[in-house]
């Protein structure tokens, strides 16, 4: 009996199913979006050229420099990149390559501080006892530079140690310095992908700021994980709604839309507010929210027919597009003799009156016949008797019996000869429509008829 080569995953029988075009049997490709982790990813550069031994060394500095070869260059590492490359060290040496991680961040030089931050995040990955720490007391740091390298760590550890820069992403948040708040949003922003609860708590916090500022920019994190259906996310748009500056609630009503196709109950609810508001663009949010809602609803149904009476114009304009849609013709006609008692823009004016008009009523004869039904068939025998009469089956005369008006004065033309009387009898109506009197079974001649 022969043995089945075993495939590499040890499975003879199984095939994995590629779906191919039909037309060129080449396999179908479909891209997929995939979401890096860099704070995973160990960025590479010249150190990655060194050997773990030589990375000690240099980390340590028993080692003052190495040669390697990067790009086609010939390049000279010394100790700040031998702490740039801890983080590729093999697992057997983690250990001590922590030890030498923290060690760098106490150092007077404030590039191997630079250093020491550069592969934070991504050693964190491998061992993060005492790292986070750090980095919070480096974020004060009295060197520009480290403070920068501080902050781009802290922007890319947010997304993968959301409890362990929890405060000192909360500080930078609220950091009077531009580019550390830059590169502190910049974080949060990342970490809407990964842990959105926890953007969620951030966002809770930022809403009760005094700062207008802080709380548009918290608005906008809203709209980023507003499609995660969760009471926390819908209680924060809420109170966002509630906001006394006019830009936090225009930010927070334009994600309403995607809130009504997650969630048609609260979307319809939300929409319900903000079609109230005082901002006029807020108003229109409302709107396009109640678009992606199900007009048949009854209280979307309210909405809209209260926005065609709205003050706003762009809200009366959204509204009455709607209402095509929204009921038929007669209820329609009803809705829009009502309207034009009191709508003023003349745009809307001409479109009510198309609303309106009704063709099967104010209509040309054109109009008026295209909604009429199609005549119905002629039906066979009343085609034989028409064609026995001489006439066509659409009930017009034939060509030999019309008559084609000439512009000269019509000639008067001889009396047609008295035609003999025909040898044979012509057929009766009652006998074309296939009628026969049972009780004459004998033919009996007329007495004017001619005789052959």
């Amino acid at each position: 009996m022969m043995e089945g080569r075993m495939r590499p995953k040890g499975n003879a029988m199984a095939k994995k199913y590629i779906a191919r075009d039909p037309r060129t049997g080449k396999p179908i490709q479909v891209a997929q979006s995939v979401t890096h982790d860099v704070s995973y990813e160990p960025l590479r550069g010249p150190w990655s050229a060194l050997i773990p031994d030589d990375i000690m060394s240099l980390a340590e500095g028993s080692l003052p420099e190495r040669t390697v070869r990067w790009k086609n260059e010939t390049l000279t590492m010394t100790r700040k990149h031998g702490i740039r490359a801890l983080g590729h060290v093999p697992k057997h040496m983690i250990g001590p390559a922590h030890t030498l991680l923290l060690l760098a961040f106490e150092d007077d030089d404030p590039d191997i501080r630079i250093a020491a931050l550069d592969v934070l995040p991504e050693f964190a990955v491998r061992r993060s006892n005492e790292l986070f720490d750090w980095l919070s007391v480096l974020l004060d740091d009295e060197h520009v530079g480290v403070q920068k390298a501080a902050s781009a760590a802290l922007c890319r550890a947010a997304p993968t140690f959301p409890s362990g820069v929890r405060s000192s992403l909360e500080n930078e948040l609220r950091s009077a310095n531009k580019e550390r708040s830059q590169a502190a949003w910049k974080g949060l922003e990342a970490l809407t992908k990964t842990w959105p609860d926890v953007v969620a708590d951030h966002v809770d916090t930022l809403l009760l700021e005094p700062d207008a500022h802080l709380r548009r920019r918290a608005a906008k994190m809203i709209s980023a994980i507003v499609s995660k259906k969760s009471h926390v996310v819908w209680d924060l748009v809420s109170w966002a709604l509630n906001d006394e500056d006019a830009q936090v609630r225009r930010t927070v009503a334009k994600s309403l839309p995607r809130l009504a196709k997650q969630d048609v109950r609260m979307g319809t609810m939300f929409a319900e507010r903000a079609i109230v508001d005082a901002d006029p663009d807020v108003r229109l949010s409302a709107i396009k929210a109640i678009e992606k809602l199900n007009r048949g609803h009854g209280r979307a149904r309210d909405l809209i027919l209260a926005g065609a009476r709205s003050s706003d114009v762009r809200v009366r304009r959204a509204c009455i597009d709607l209402l095509p849609k929204l009921m038929d013709e007669d209820e329609l006609r009803a809705l829009v003799d009502d309207l034009l008692k009191t709508e003023t823009d003349q745009k809307l004016v001409q479109k009510l009156m198309q609303y309106r008009y009704d063709a099967m009523l104010e209509g040309t004869e054109a109009e008026k016949n295209a909604a009429l039904s199609p005549a119905l068939a002629v039906p066979d025998l009343d085609k034989e008797v028409l064609l026995a009469q001489g006439k066509r089956v659409g009930m017009s005369p034939t060509e030999s019996q019309r008559i084609e008006p000439t512009e000269s004065a019509p000639t008067e033309k001889p009396p047609a000869p008295a035609s003999k009387p025909s040898l044979t009898r012509r057929p009766t109506q009652d006998e074309v429509m296939g009628y026969h009197d049972d009780d004459d079974d004998d033919f009996m001649p007329d007495d004017d008829m001619p005789y052959m």
